[in-house]
């Protein structure tokens, strides 16, 4: 989710991303391998669009001190939202997953990726019952970036731009799609960085 009338860089563009090396690209689409990372991750369910918001009020207040040594946590990029593969048991999401058939009133997953520095034995536990603190192994995936809004129908259509060039790569693809936001709200279309990807087999 790339997410000011200044044009200037973007407050997420100074900020620390998860470490993966380029296997492969293709203009517009990368082939890259993950290291494994650490997350802070909500579910919601409502529209993909008020979920993400949703969330990231709650995964914020967490890196703000919402937590039990009321420890401000540095902000990474991106915010990654995703539908789960498996319906998710609700207790009540920014790398959203489905437990619906559409972008509409289904279950997102939203992600914060926490710093580096942290370990999941350092990491200040988060005083929300909402959010789960998880480790993501290492992984592989296909991304292609677009910048401009990051609505339902641009994500779907750079969805199905991705799914098209993987078949013709016989390239085959596990679980659904994740969506990264990487800039504020505020940030001119023009100038935000979004991706969408699929994990690979």
């Amino acid at each position: 989710m790339a997410l000011i009338l200044v044009i200037s860089e973007s407050p997420m563009s100074q900020t620390e991303e998860p470490k993966y090396s380029v296997l492969q690209s293709y203009n517009d689409i990368e082939i890259r391998q993950y290291e494994p990372k650490i997350v802070a991750e909500t579910v919601i369910q409502t529209e993909r669009d008020r979920a993400n918001k949703a969330a990231f009020s709650i995964l914020a207040a967490y890196i703000f001190g919402e937590n039990t040594s009321v420890t401000k946590i540095a902000m990474t990029a991106p915010v990654t939202q995703s539908q789960p593969s498996e319906k998710i048991a609700m207790t009540a999401p920014v790398i959203q997953q489905e437990a619906g058939e559409n972008l509409a009133t289904s279950a997102w997953a939203v992600q914060f990726v926490m710093p580096s520095e942290y370990t999941l034995a350092t990491l200040p536990k988060p005083k929300d019952s909402r959010i789960t603190i998880k480790e993501v192994p290492s992984n592989k995936v296909a991304a292609i970036c677009f910048s401009g809004l990051a609505e339902d129908e641009q994500l779907q259509e750079n969805e199905a731009k991705l799914s098209a060039f993987l078949a013709r790569q016989g390239i085959e693809t596990k679980g659904k799609a994740i969506y990264a936001f990487y800039d504020s709200p505020f940030i001119l279309p023009a100038f935000r960085r979004n991706e969408v990807m699929l994990e690979l087999k």
